[in-house]
């Protein structure tokens, strides 16, 4: 298999020769053996692959060539819509392989023929968006052949028809619904089945070994290779989807979906619409009692309070209310059997959050202006994870995994990973990037700034960058650890510079990309989503400036619980779960700056504790080897240099 894979990525090979630009690496060609060693084996690999590295074809082609069945799965939509229609084809050419490949998305991105009917008839709310959505939605259902909801470009990306054409699986009614033969899902499910080779996302692929729901049930046992891209992921999302929650969402859903019943099927039976009204005044009323801003918070401490103990006491009074009525109309339609199943599930969901004295779970809660939803977490997935990777008995095959991204290790080790996964016994593997950042990159971190909680800081912030944007013309992702500190710049960068300044939330993340590269000399404002999976080549981006060290806020719930836990185990709380947390996160901001061999830019970090603190070394050792400096007028001379020799070129 080596000599096979070498000549796949040699100078004169196949992947040279089929696809514009290859040229072979030896850390690509090292990956690629390593993951062909892991299929062979039916074992397991962990890799941190260096941007620039070539991870994804070094684990397609092996993958590809070793003629088994093979899960694929992605951090998000996004990045599972490009391998599939951009990166896979291209390999799949280049192998002259005739696999069958598919793509398979959540249940919530395939149209409901059945829910479009029901609520295109009758209108659930008089909004003439909403109106105008559906007719939009329902011409496209004529013309559609997948039903992928991502094909309606036109309608907003949170229309609020949506959750009216789309199914739960709290309200998909199954074998019983009458379109179940013209099931987008179901057809989405049936081709995953019949493919070689799956694309999904880490959500989808979570949800399904949680909730048994996506189809994977039937699925994953007829696998024979896992691999996850962008691992780095992993173990916050398969932590949500091992918990429980219930939402005021879930439950104004529920209550919206028995009134559609009664004013349908059950028209005899007004005090059900009654009891699911008054069932739904109380939930509203539950999101009121916590401040408009949306925020997260401890439900433990939360539910302390006399007014919100008042509050659940009365859902869940009217919860078993409704429950007792619509058990009278029970086999009087598929609808409201759905319907009564979904409530006893939300009833014992809630009472085990309620139970907020149990141990090795966090509580907590997430409001947005509208909702309300509490959750419980368990604490650690090692057990889990291990089970489905290790236990060979139970799924009576060998199995291989694989797992890569730019950032998994931390201070050039993967124990946090590994520890986190329960992967101790797998392989792991460092690859660096081919780049060579000592020439291509500067990393500033400015001497005299004030600490990150002095009140000067945002001023001394503010001048920084205007140098730093004005030197660059441009061409800046400015990324903040807080929405706070993003709204005060988005307010006071454009008096002081005269570019085009996007703000993240002004419109999608993917406008705001193509606006980023299409305007030339723009300042991007970003937190959050824009720290990873944004791919910005050439001379659009040189500079990327860092507010400050990206430590998750103490009171983030999930952080806190771990955080205790770790202090139980006689574990340091910060270097056990905030410090790794942390050097992960600040990687992959990193990483928005080279992406190509002919990219060159400044890297700032706005926070002097990179130097004064002991773990700043940890960070350090942990970025690229780029050439640092502390003088802000080496960063600005290091930019003129890079658009002066570009200008010459």
């Amino acid at each position: 298999m080596h000599a096979e894979i070498s000549a796949v990525f040699a100078d004169d090979g196949r992947l040279a020769k089929n696809i514009d630009g290859f040229k072979a690496r030896d850390a690509q060609l090292q990956m690629a053996q390593a993951v062909a060693d892991s299929i062979r084996d039916g074992s397991a690999l962990v890799v941190e692959a260096g941007t620039g590295t070539g991870k994804t074809y070094a684990y397609l082609v092996p993958a590809l060539l070793a003629g088994k069945k093979v899960i694929l799965s992605t951090g998000t939509k996004n990045l599972q819509e490009q391998l599939f229609f951009r990166d896979l084809p291209k390999v799949l050419k280049a192998l002259a392989l005739p696999l069958q490949t598919a793509l398979l998305k959540g249940r919530a991105n395939y149209l409901c023929l059945f829910r479009l009917t029901q609520h295109y008839q009758h209108v659930p709310v008089q909004d003439p968006l909403l109106i105008q959505d559906l007719s939009l939605i329902k011409k496209w259902s004529s013309e559609t052949h997948s039903g992928d909801i991502g094909e309606l470009t036109y309608i907003a990306e949170d229309s609020k028809a949506l959750p009216y054409v789309t199914s739960t699986s709290d309200n998909c009614l199954g074998k019983d619904c009458p379109d179940f033969e013209d099931c987008y899902l179901l057809k989405a499910r049936k081709k995953a089945m019949n493919a070689d080779l799956v694309v999904v996302n880490h959500h989808l692929f979570f949800a399904d070994m949680a909730l048994k729901d996506t189809g994977f049930g039937e699925l994953l046992p007829n696998m024979d290779v896992v691999i996850f891209d962008e691992a780095h992921q992993i173990p916050d999302i398969a932590s949500e989807y091992f918990g429980e929650s219930v939402s005021s969402k879930l439950l104004l859903d529920l209550c919206r979906d028995i009134e559609m019943a009664c004013k349908t099927e059950l028209r005899d039976h007004p005090q059900l619409a009654k009891t699911a009204d008054k069932l739904a005044s109380l939930v509203k009323d539950w999101r009121l009692l916590l401040p408009g801003d949306p925020q997260k918070g401890n439900w433990r401490d939360c539910y302390q309070r006399p007014e919100m103990q008042i509050a659940m006491t009365r859902i869940g009074d009217a919860m078993s209310m409704v429950y007792q009525v619509l058990k009278t109309s029970l086999g009087r339609s598929d609808q409201v059997d759905s319907c009564y199943e979904r409530l006893a599930t939300a009833r014992a969901r809630l009472d085990k959050l309620l139970d907020v004295h149990r141990t090795g779970v966090s509580f907590w809660y997430e409001t947005t202006p509208r909702t309300i939803s509490v959750h419980y977490t368990p604490l650690s997935i090692a057990d889990k994870f291990n089970d489905l990777v290790f236990n060979e008995e139970e799924v009576g095959k060998k199995r291989s995994w694989i797992f890569t991204s730019a950032t998994l290790s931390v201070d050039e080790g993967f124990a946090h990973f590994t520890e986190q996964m329960g992967l101790q016994n797998a392989r792991t593997m460092l690859l660096d990037s081919p780049f060579d950042y000592p020439n291509q990159a500067m990393l500033l971190v400015p001497r005299y700034l004030p600490e990150p909680t002095d009140p000067k800081i945002n001023q001394a912030l503010l001048e920084l960058a205007v140098k730093l944007i004005t030197a660059n013309n441009g061409r800046c992702f400015f990324l903040f650890t807080s929405h706070r500190m993003l709204q005060w710049m988005a307010k006071e960068l454009p008096l002081r510079i005269g570019l085009p300044i996007l703000v993240q939330g002004s419109t999608s993340k993917r406008i705001l990309l193509e606006q980023f590269v299409e305007l030339e000399h723009t300042v991007l404002l970003g937190t959050g989503s824009f720290w990873e999976g944004v791919d910005v080549r050439g001379d659009a981006l040189s500079c990327v400036i860092i507010d400050k060290l990206p430590f998750a806020s103490p009171d983030e719930p999930l952080l806190q619980a771990r955080s205790e836990d770790a202090r139980l185990k006689g574990k340091d709380p910060f270097a056990a779960v905030q410090l790794p947390q942390a050097v992960i996160t600040l990687k992959q901001g990193v990483g928005r700056l080279i992406r190509d061999v002919s990219d060159r830019g400044v890297l700032a970090i706005c926070d002097s504790r990179l130097v004064t603190r002991a773990y700043g070394e940890v960070f350090i050792k942990s970025l690229p080897p780029m050439r640092r400096s502390r003088d802000v007028g080496q960063a600005v001379e290091f930019l003129k240099h890079i658009h002066s020799s570009g200008d010459q070129n």
